[in-house]
């Protein structure tokens, strides 16, 4: 039986890809108040600004392409059972070929309804807009976990790391919270990569091992590691 690795990611990888990272320092995303392109208020303010905000990181995120992060990720897959959980809403790690990602934040490339939040639509192109609606009659909306929303995932999340043999961050900060929590539902002893060049505050435990390295390199570091082992 494989053993199990179970790995966060966040911002950090699809960054290197040349996704912009969710927050930059000056507060704003891609020039915006977050506040106002990712939370139920801002949507309530201003749709047609959320929607266009949305269309624009889709063109964006289907231009990019994975890198060797997300390559070495699958890589992994030949000697391990591999679990990706990740705060990202691009679908980087599925177009690298990993099969198992959990998206505690959404998906960019889906639609939901605004009333009815089970009725869930894949998409082929790359906008939503106004008076685009579901078959209930109700205006879609990106199926984003917006702040200040419940993260519907975070359960399984949590037991999909409590059976982790192996648990990986790559390219989170560890402060977004309900996420960051999971490096606590690890298993007591079960051996902790973290990798990111800004190594991130974690409560002192045994078996952590910082890659003060961004993804591309970090990662494929500690894949090489971990199927020597295997």
């Amino acid at each position: 039986m494989k053993q199990k690795i179970v790995v966060l990611t966040g911002a950090g990888i699809s960054a290197e890809s040349g996704l912009a990272t969710f927050r930059g320092s000056d507060g704003l995303w891609e020039g915006h108040r977050v506040e106002d392109v990712a939370s139920p208020e801002g949507w309530a303010r201003n749709p047609e600004l959320v929607l266009e905000f949305y269309n624009q990181r889709r063109a964006a995120a289907r231009a990019a392409q994975p890198n060797a992060g997300h390559l070495a990720l699958v890589a992994l897959e030949q000697a391990y059972e591999v679990v990706i959980i990740t705060q990202n809403v691009d679908d980087l790690h599925e177009r690298a070929g990993s099969s198992h990602v959990l998206h505690l934040h959404g998906k960019l490339f889906e639609s939901r309804s605004t009333r009815y939040e089970h009725l869930v639509y894949p998409m082929s192109g790359d906008r939503i807009d106004l008076g685009d609606q579901c078959e209930k009659g109700h205006q879609l909306r990106p199926n984003i976990v917006w702040f200040g929303e419940a993260v519907p995932l975070m359960e399984r999340a949590m037991e999909e790391t409590a059976t982790a043999d192996v648990f990986m961050v790559v390219g989170t900060s560890l402060q977004v919270y309900p996420a960051a929590n999971l490096v606590h539902y690890t298993p007591t002893g079960c051996p902790t990569y973290i990798v990111d060049p800004n190594q991130p505050a974690v409560a002192a435990r045994a078996n952590v091992h910082f890659v003060r390295e961004p993804a591309t390199t970090g990662v494929p570091r500690v894949v090489a590691e971990l199927l020597a082992k295997a």
